[in-house]
């Protein structure tokens, strides 16, 4: 008998157990890989335009920042740094960045 009523305790622990909501469960993300917002990145960007301050902040920010899009987004605008001095040294190299400031009336 004690049996019986145990059974038909489990039996309803079971099915109130089906019949309530189902558990959200909520990843925790680690604070590394946080998500940036559409405004992080556009000042991020703003940011990293400046010509001396703002490629300092993006160095350090491509080597040593602890989110990881952060991170990425520095590194990637510190290779477009690399790339723009890149081809203003060979537009120099060729003598073209002479004649390109003259056509403009810089020089």
């Amino acid at each position: 008998m004690a049996a019986a009523k145990s059974t038909k305790r489990a039996v309803k622990r079971a099915e109130t157990v089906q019949e309530s909501e189902p558990r959200i469960i909520e990843a925790v993300i680690p604070r590394e890989y946080n998500p940036m917002g559409m405004w992080g990145y556009f000042f991020y960007g703003i940011l990293f335009m400046l010509p001396v301050v703002g490629w300092i902040i993006c160095v350090c920010c491509a080597f040593m920042a602890d989110n990881l899009n952060l991170r990425n987004f520095a590194r990637s605008q510190f290779c477009w740094i690399i790339i723009y001095i890149v081809a203003l040294c060979v537009l120099a190299g060729l003598g073209l960045l002479q004649s390109f400031l003259h056509n403009f009336g810089i020089l």
